[in-house]
């Protein structure tokens, strides 16, 4: 197994891999590491795919990110990624950051994903919609407290009612999140990207088999943007988890995971036909 994958120009990222079946790339969010996926999940789709998780430049074990990025630029490290694992296409699974790097691998790489799913995110632009729970969570990670960033990204992150029925939650978030180290600059740095990311105009052009997941009560990147992302992506399929925050595949990774795993049956039908 490698100790690292290989991102753009040779830069060295951090990963876990597990699983056996189809190729399957998860791509996490904003402030996030590769066991920010959660046991639930991964164990859930282990036994249909081949799973590689990596954390961004700049997280964790891999190598430094000290200038600036766009979203294309991480997505190229995605390219990198696949290419590196000798795949030679894979599911893509993008969420938050990561559904919008998702977006530009399949815009400028569309060779590389036979299908498509973004979870909580947004295309960007004039239309898109940012709420300030998002930036009150960069803000707090800003503090250098890990108490304060780590409790204002979990309410920023999960619906009310899941955490007020899931005893121990914010203990096993807590842990999780801290677990992998992430510079403050590098999540400032991820923030820009986001706000500075647009797609609206470009979607159009996906033909790649497509889902949008989206929790009806997110509160950091609001579910109409799901919706706009739907619209402006041809054929693509919208699924909302009702009552779920922002980290949707906690709250309902059975769910999630059937939903990975039918949209990877499509996209082999559609090769095989």
């Amino acid at each position: 197994m490698l100790d690292y994958l290989t991102g753009a120009g040779g830069r060295r990222l951090d990963h876990v891999r597990r699983g056996r079946g189809a190729p399957l790339l998860l791509i996490h969010g904003m402030g996030a590491h590769h066991a920010m996926w959660g046991e639930e999940l991964l164990s859930l789709l282990e036994p249909d795919f081949d799973i590689v998780a990596y954390d961004h430049r700049g997280v964790g074990r891999g190598d430094r990110a000290d200038e600036a990025f766009s979203t294309a630029d991480l997505a190229d490290d995605a390219a990198a990624v696949i290419e590196s694992l000798g795949w030679s296409d894979a599911l893509v699974f993008g969420i938050s950051l990561g559904g919008m790097v998702a977006q530009e691998l399949v815009l400028r790489h569309p060779e590389l994903v036979r299908a498509l799913a973004i979870g909580c995110t947004w295309a960007g632009g004039p239309e898109g919609v940012m709420s300030e729970t998002s930036r009150r969570m960069v803000e707090a990670c800003a503090t250098r407290d890990p108490d304060h960033a780590t409790k204002t990204s979990f309410e920023a992150n999960f619906s009310r009612r899941f955490a007020a029925e899931t005893p121990g939650l914010f203990e096993e978030y807590q842990n999780r999140a801290l677990s992998v180290k992430i510079p403050v600059p590098v999540i400032q740095l991820q923030w820009q990207a986001a706000l500075a990311h647009d797609t609206g105009d470009r979607l159009g052009a996906i033909t790649t088999p497509t889902m949008v997941l989206h929790g009806t009560a997110d509160a950091g990147i609001p579910v109409v943007n799901g919706r706009r992302l739907a619209g402006l992506i041809p054929d693509a399929r919208l699924e909302l988890f009702e009552g779920a925050g922002h980290f949707f595949w906690w709250e309902d990774p059975a769910r999630a995971a059937a939903l990975l795993t039918g949209l990877e049956g499509r996209a082999a039908d559609r090769n095989d036909a």
